[in-house]
């Protein structure tokens, strides 16, 4: 528990300082942890920490926005990457029924492609920027706000962080097993697949 909640804060920490690297954005370890956590935890109160982190860092990087770059809160994107990351729990539960490298990796894909969508489509509904129309809607999903980077660009970086957070996440808890002698997590035998916390 304690190292779960050492790296969630880790997490919302890192999201909250990538706001200030344009090339960062979107590059965090939450929607990993979410997903992981179902994966790997029974204990619910390991799957709620995430959406705790998340909305503690959403409430920063609003304000953030509103001050540096003139936005207003954004309730509908709040909400959207909440349902985005109980989207990842439920992901985590599905992979956790029958745990392997494919299906993590598959879990974690489209956990990403998930989030790319929905909040993008978000976007496209609520901001008067895009036209309501399906030319609209693509230039939500591709290039986004023409004064900033595309939006591709950020879905790179979601895909990135979230394959890269949960391979590291899964060969920690890989590592553990091993140190345990306990059968791998994701082989074959997996009567350990499921940390009691």
């Amino acid at each position: 528990m304690p190292l779960a909640l050492a790296l969630v804060l880790s997490a919302t920490l890192y999201r909250v300082v990538a706001v200030w690297n344009p090339g960062l954005v979107n590059f965090s370890p939450l929607m990993a942890l979410a997903f992981c956590g179902a994966v790997y935890f029974r204990s619910a109160r390991l799957w709620l920490v995430p959406f705790v982190a998340l909305s503690l860092s959403d409430l920063y990087i609003n304000h953030y926005y509103a001050t540096q770059m003139g936005y207003s809160w954004d309730g509908v994107g709040a909400v959207t990457r909440t349902a985005c990351f109980a989207a990842a729990l439920g992901l985590g539960l599905i992979v956790a029924r029958r745990k392997n490298w494919l299906n993590l990796f598959s879990g974690a894909l489209s956990g990403s492609v998930i989030f790319y969508l929905a909040t993008n489509t978000a976007s496209w509904a609520t901001d008067p920027f895009y036209a309501r129309s399906l030319a609209g809607w693509w230039q939500a999903l591709t290039v986004g706000h023409l004064e900033f980077a595309p939006t591709l660009f950020f879905f790179r970086n979601t895909f990135a962080s979230d394959l890269l957070f949960t391979g590291l996440f899964a060969l920690a808890m890989e590592y553990a097993a091993r140190r345990a002698y306990r059968p791998s997590l994701l082989g074959r035998n997996r009567e350990a697949a499921v940390i009691r916390t």
